[in-house]
């Protein structure tokens, strides 16, 4: 699966940066704005992969079936817009990984559901992002993963065939779209995870600790 990789692709939050800090910040402002005390960074943390969904249902017990949940979700975006680049950093290692893909010639792009209203500004604002070759959003193609769709507009984007992508993700979805995109699928176990996750049910082709793995096994591959 790995033997004839020419491009590789990942996931954002909790793949390449840790945006937990920020995500977690949004909601819990929305919780301290109305008097209720404010909670650690623990207990969003391993929600900030499911965005919204996922901080809102820490701040609030709130699920997407609550009649006020969109106008929740709003706020907690407008509050994001405002401080996502304040704590946001790179997880260690991902910096060297993609100055060596870079080195290689290996093409690497991002795929993420979030969507373009934060991820545009978000990578603008970094300097990683600058030799990305495909930045696919959530809201890019009709369809957000698990879907395979956006991973093959990604493929698109980079001239690459997909069986001849890995694509790197910390949650279920990411490897679902891989899986079905025919790629090659690398879980990234740093990442957010969710909660009471067993990852060995997600049937990914690999699974790395850090970063430096991947570019590790690539090699060896």
């Amino acid at each position: 699966m790995f033997h004839h990789t020419q491009a590789v692709l990942f996931d954002l939050d909790g793949t390449l940066i840790d945006s937990a800090p920020d995500l977690g910040a949004a909601a819990d402002k929305m919780r301290t704005d109305r008097g209720l005390l404010s909670l650690p960074l623990d207990h969003y943390r391993p929600m900030a992969g499911a965005g919204a969904r996922g901080m809102l249902g820490i701040a609030f017990g709130m699920t997407p079936d609550h009649p006020d949940f969109e106008a929740m979700k709003e706020e907690f975006f407008v509050n994001y817009e405002n401080c996502m680049t304040e704590r946001t950093r790179i997880f260690d290692g991902v910096v060297e990984m993609i100055a060596r893909l870079v080195l290689q010639g290996m093409p690497w792009g991002v795929v993420t559901n979030k969507s373009s209203r934060f991820t545009d500004p978000l990578t603008s604002a970094m300097d990683l992002f600058a030799t990305a070759g495909a930045i696919v959003s959530g809201n890019t193609t009709p369809h957000a993963k698990p879907h395979p769709e956006p991973l093959f507009e990604a493929a698109r984007r980079l001239s690459v065939d997909p069986a001849h992508c890995v694509y790197v993700g910390d949650d279920e979805r990411d490897i679902v779209a891989g899986l079905a995109a025919g790629m090659g699928t690398v879980a990234a176990t740093y990442g957010y995870l969710g909660q009471q996750t067993d990852i060995s049910r997600w049937n990914a082709h690999l699974h790395i600790d850090s970063p430096m793995d991947l570019l590790k096994f690539l090699q060896s591959a």
